[in-house]
């Protein structure tokens, strides 16, 4: 899955049990055959199913999983048995007549269910054709534990079994599923019975459903054929994430040293949105919601295009680190996303090398994981995992980022093909079965001939950020002998609670050579040829901070422009997170920041810009806050001069990206020049819904919105209304929440109690305003608290509405979010207590970077 969390060192690792969940191991699923009939205009469906068991252990009972069923009858070997539905477990209880012996038998079940307005279960995405007609289409959803909300199942990632899948479509329509279709038999009345070839065998959150009026086209690579399913007229915009993904196979093929076992792999496009996620990694059958797969040339922009190939990426490395080997319960989910995550840079890295994807992850994924884990918010990679709300909060940026940065630094410090023969290895041996993390490292071990754990445990079972200090540094005879300390980088008092990590890491003189080294205890020795500016932490390779001491980082500055260009990010936002912390002055970030000049690499200036804004966050609506946007209106303004506001057709992608951030940030801050540039596009879009360039169509709608005057908010809401493209509409619904005035956040608000939008549009919305209004948009939430819920996921409820209060500067808004988590059930806190830290962790940095801001503005004290 794509997505659009203080705990201390854990004592103990996993171990291969049949299943860490709460269902019974005494019986396991085998093969179910499950029938389905839904009735989209009704929003309800029926089914049936008998399901192949094998039972390890004599039993009186039967334990699996429902939710939001109505079970018209259960039997087991053909005869008819008593059940009760504990809704709180989300349980199916069978109670035999006799205890079942060991050995073969079948429990077959009827239901009637719910379609839902959101992505839980078997869900429907509302859109417009573009003829103005309305159209629905239905997709499942179950990741993580919502396959249960289907079909009565062993709704648990080690219960794997083989699924035959049966379903009544309308006439006309398609309906497809993780296997291609074995039958399609036309009904008496007018209806098709899809027949689905039988899965290998996977675990029950990977099943697919689709129907509606789509279509789909296919390209073959080798013996699979990809196919791409949309909305009917759109199936052309599908032509980028084919290629692509055309290309990706065979990669992955080679890379994990096993073939894709399916002979279809299709990528669905659903035109609608979810709080939760962007796309789902369903095995041979991948959902995307349309911005993550089809390219519009008309609409998107580059970084637009670039995320749907790493999208793309992410989902198909699933197909192995997940699918064909799955974690044995959600506490190693990090299996499946961090490596994910880790993959789609890798091959974007050698698919791709113009995006220079490595580099970029250094200043972006990286810092994304360090920016949770250093706060009191953190948890270990490797969590306990109780309740259906901790599966969805262990969806966070610790399991996708930290596990990326992780996996990242045990490649650089194995070595590409060591690693590469170890994942290898880990595929071949657990293909089709259910792994934890440790048997992972076992076959990364054996490939490398020495102990992988030891690394890696202090990474995997505790939270927290490693920091590296040079505390000396002489040089004599040609070679450096620097003295290194191991510390903890925190962002609050809670995150720098001493703990220690054996830290891999290479250290080089710069235009000298370099050397591997282990930091481990409280110093460390590390000799290194030449005399010239240390440079620790080469390729930013390894998990950590670093710190140099004071003629350390003036050689750093000095020979900036001839570090590697990792090493250049990786310094900028070090030196950035270090005085954050309150480690160093903000001095030397501007120190190094100057060193960034015009023909700087298109990543530093994103880089620059990104840092900028968050300065300008952190101090909006104090004394500072004017000469601030001065400063960097007057820093970035001639960089977007530069480069242009319009594309090139010879430019660098990444030259796209920093025009799209440039426009976006000095319209954030109501550059005139970008301002009137917007308010002229968005002027012709009524008569041209393609006026504006692509390569800045979001920030120059989001310029324009952000600024909006009550007329200008009328044009935007005409706009959408008017709008049939759903991708197009869900967009600008948003946009109806950018606005800095408060009348109209409140204007936008009062759209929320009306049916003009959908259930995901309206969540969508609500979300966006709290951008620029958190306080109004946590207060309404909480008194309109039974609405929120009816159009927010399941899986979101924890942290939706605390999340909306995140960017508030109130230094009563905490409390406000303590007393809300207090309605919610322990194990659904941490959403709030994570929020609750991010408020303070950003308070705390605003008061020990102002005055070194200060001096930067010449504003004095």
């Amino acid at each position: 899955m794509k997505l659009a969390a203080a705990a201390a060192l854990a004592l103990t690792v996993s171990t291969p049990a049949l299943a860490a969940g709460s269902l019974p191991a005494t019986v396991v699923p085998i093969l179910y055959d499950i029938a389905v009939t839904p009735n989209a205009q009704e929003m309800t469906f029926s089914g049936s199913e008998t399901v192949q068991i094998d039972v390890k252990a004599t039993t009186p009972t039967i334990t699996l999983n429902a939710a939001d069923l109505a079970i018209a009858s259960a039997r087991f070997d053909g005869k008819a048995v008593p059940f009760a539905l504990d809704k709180d477990k989300q349980q199916l209880v069978l109670t035999l007549p006799a205890a079942a012996a060991v050995g073969r038998h079948s429990v077959a079940f009827s239901w009637t269910g719910k379609i839902n307005q959101s992505a839980a279960g078997l869900f429907a995405i509302d859109y417009t054709n573009q003829d103005g007609s309305k159209a629905r289409m239905l997709a499942t959803q179950f990741e993580a534990p919502d396959a249960r909300r289907f079909a009565p199942m062993w709704d648990e990632p080690a219960f794997k079994a083989k699924f035959r899948l049966r379903a009544i479509a309308p006439g006309g329509q398609l309906a497809f599923s993780n296997m291609p279709a074995a039958s399609v038999a036309k009904q008496a009345d007018g209806t098709q019975l899809y027949t689905f070839a039988e899965t290998p065998v996977m675990s029950s959150y990977l099943l697919y459903l689709g129907m509606g009026d789509l279509e789909r086209k296919t390209v073959q690579a080798g013996n699979v054929e990809i196919g791409v399913i949309t909305r009917r007229g759109v199936v052309d915009q599908g032509d980028y994430a084919l290629a692509e993904a055309k290309r990706l196979l065979p990669y992955y093929n080679s890379y994990f040293g096993q073939p894709y076992p399916l002979p279809k792999l299709d990528m669905v496009a659903g035109p609608g949105s979810s709080q939760f996620f962007g796309a789902m990694e369903n095995w041979g059958a991948i959902f995307y919601f349309e911005p993550e797969l089809l390219f519009d040339p008309k609409r998107a922009t580059e970084s637009g295009r670039q995320r749907i190939f790493t999208v793309v990426a992410h989902e198909m490395a699933h197909q192995w680190f997940g699918d064909l080997v799955t974690m044995r319960w959600w506490d190693d989910l990090w299996l499946n996303e961090g490596f994910a995550s880790w993959m789609e840079n890798k091959s974007a890295a050698d698919l791709n090398p113009s995006w220079k994807a490595e580099a970029a992850a250094v200043s972006t994924d990286r810092e994304a994981a360090m920016g949770i884990d250093a706060t009191a918010a953190t948890h270990p990679i490797i969590r306990k995992i109780e309740t259906v709300d901790q599966i969805g909060e262990a969806f966070d940026g610790i399991t996708y980022s930290k596990g990326q940065a992780v996996i990242g630094m045990l490649e650089s410090t194995l070595g590409p093909d060591v690693f590469r023969d170890g994942i290898r290895r880990y595929m071949a041996k657990y293909k089709f079965g259910n792994t934890v993390t440790d048997q992972l490292w076992a076959e990364l071990s054996a490939a490398a001939g020495k102990p992988v754990a030891e690394i890696a445990h202090g990474y995997t079972l505790q939270g927290g950020v490693p920091l590296v200090t040079m505390t000396s540094a002489r040089c004599t005879g040609g070679t450096t002998v620097a003295t290194l300390a191991q510390g903890r980088f925190g962002l609050d008092e809670a995150s720098k609670a001493p703990q220690t990590w054996q830290v891999p890491l290479v250290v080089a003189t710069v235009g000298g050579g370099e050397t591997r080294a282990v930091v481990t205890g409280p110093s460390t020795n590390v000799t290194v040829k030449g005399c010239g500016t240390l440079l620790l932490n080469k390729g930013k390779g390894s998990y950590t901070r670093v710190l140099y001491d004071q003629a350390g980082h003036d050689g750093i500055v000095r020979d900036y422009t001839r570090l590697p260009l990792a090493d250049r990010l990786g310094t900028l936002a070090d030196d950035y997170a270090l005085a954050a912390g309150g480690y160093q002055d903000l001095s030397r970030y501007f120190a190094v920041m100057g060193q960034v000049g015009a023909n700087a690499d298109p990543l530093e200036w994103s880089l620059v810009s990104a840092r900028l804004s968050r300065l300008n966050g952190l101090f909006d609506g104090t004394p500072l806050s004017a000469p601030l946007r001065a400063r960097t209106l007057a820093t970035l303004s001639p960089v977007l001069q530069r480069i242009g506001a319009t594309a090139r057709a010879d430019e660098s992608p990444l030259v796209g990206n920093l025009r799209e951030a440039l426009v976006g940030e000095l319209g954030d801050l109501g550059d005139p020049e970008v301002l009137r540039l917007a308010r002229g596009y968005v002027a012709k879009l009524a008569s041209d819904p393609t006026a504006i360039p692509p390569s800045i169509r979001q920030p120059i709608l989001a310029t324009f919105a952000t600024n909006a005057t009550a007329a200008d908010w009328e044009t935007l809401l005409r706009l959408t209304q008017a709008e049939t493209n759903p991708v197009a509409k869900n967009r600008f619904v948003s946009l109806l929440g950018y606005a800095k005035d408060d009348a109209l956040a409140t204007r936008a608000l009062a759209l929320l109690k009306t049916d003009t939008f959908t259930a995901p549009q309206r969540a969508a919305l609500l979300r966006a305003i709290s951008g620029e209004h958190p306080d109004m948009a946590f207060d309404w939430a909480v008194a309109n608290r039974a609405l929120v819920e009816s159009f927010i996921e399941d899986s979101s409820k924890a942290g939706f509405i605390v999340g909306l209060g995140g960017g508030s500067v109130d230094p009563g808004m905490p409390a406000k979010i303590n007393a809300f988590a207090e309605t919610l059930p322990e194990t659904s806190r941490g959403p709030a207590r994570r929020t609750v830290s991010g408020i303070a962790v950003r308070t705390a940095a605003a008061e020990r970077l102002r005055p070194a801001v200060q001096t930067w503005l010449g504003t004095g004290k």
